[in-house]
């Protein structure tokens, strides 16, 4: 019988550095929200890749940033909790932008992290000049000494997924596979479509606007003749602003991220979607310790 190899790895940089595309590319399923807006993903999410070889376990992380709000507090503790608990590290920066202090302070963060080996990925190397990989490469290289690799690599492209897929089993450690066969993430369903909601309300609104929208599932169910499933589901923000942007003129805006989210949740549940989304204010709630609670944070 083969010997199987199985770990977990989890990749780190500033926010927006392309963490989300790549786990959502390796795994070759959309199990991570993306954005252009940072801090993006909030949770720990795994995603789950099978091979012959064995099984990487993904862990994706909240960008690493300098916290302005308790909920900024709580998603760099996140990131240090799965830090210390991965196998390998793979620090992300893309080809097209230069080295900065921010790259060079989660560098030297990974000392912290002794047991993990470390890889360093240069990101969208599609959109990116040869001499732009190139730099990029030789600044990755000298910002430690241990990188077991440097890898250049395309997630939206699909370039050296394989090289880097290959180098990830061959550094974790033998074992049995911790998820059977066909699973590919272990996001609850519900966890899923809050996520899908939050992404389709983060398309095009101003940039103060994102790290105030939360998502909760209220209430879900399948009806009896299983042809259709019932979702409502809240979209919370901090201020009545917010809720007259997220809303639009007579309901325009809420319609359409109604619309762009049921394209994604019914391949995901297998049936048509009657969804019902309502917007409601919390209170600064990212620095209201009781409101993160209850938002799951």
């Amino acid at each position: 019988m083969t010997e199987t190899r199985s770990g977990f790895v989890t990749f780190v940089g500033r926010p927006n550095v392309g963490k989300s595309t790549l786990t959502n590319a390796l795994v070759g399923e959309k199990v991570a929200i993306t954005s252009d807006k940072p801090q993006t993903t909030r949770r720990a999410i795994r995603g789950i890749l099978n091979r012959p070889a064995g099984q990487l376990i993904i862990v994706d992380t909240p960008g690493i940033h300098k916290p302005r709000t308790l909920l900024g507090e709580r998603l760099n503790h996140l990131v240090d909790q799965v830090l210390g608990d991965v196998d390998v590290i793979c620090f992300l920066a893309p080809a097209t932008e230069k080295i900065g202090p921010g790259d060079r302070r989660i560098a030297e963060s990974l000392d912290g992290f002794p047991r993990a080996k470390k890889i360093a990925l240069v990101t969208k190397t599609d959109i990116a000049s040869r001499d732009q990989i190139t730099e990029r490469l030789m600044e990755i290289d000298g910002l430690r000494e241990d990188w077991v690799a440097v890898i250049p690599l395309s997630a939206v492209a699909g370039e050296q997924l394989d090289v880097l897929t290959d180098e990830l089993l061959a550094l974790m450690p033998r074992g049995p596979r911790l998820y059977e066969e066909g699973v590919v993430t272990d996001e609850s369903i519900e966890d899923r479509i809050a996520e899908i909601i939050r992404e389709a309300a983060l398309e095009g609104v101003r940039d103060e606007l994102p790290h105030s929208i939360a998502v909760t599932i209220e209430d879900m169910s399948r009806r009896q003749t299983g042809s259709m499933t019932d979702i409502f589901a809240n979209i919370v923000v901090e201020r009545d602003s917010q809720k007259a942007i997220i809303i639009g003129h007579r309901g325009s805006r809420l319609a359409d991220v109604g619309s762009r989210a049921r394209a994604q949740i019914e391949p995901l549940v297998g049936t048509k979607v009657f969804l019902k989304l309502h917007v409601r204010v919390a209170k600064e709630w990212q620095r209201d310790p009781k409101q993160l609670g209850r938002l799951g944070f």
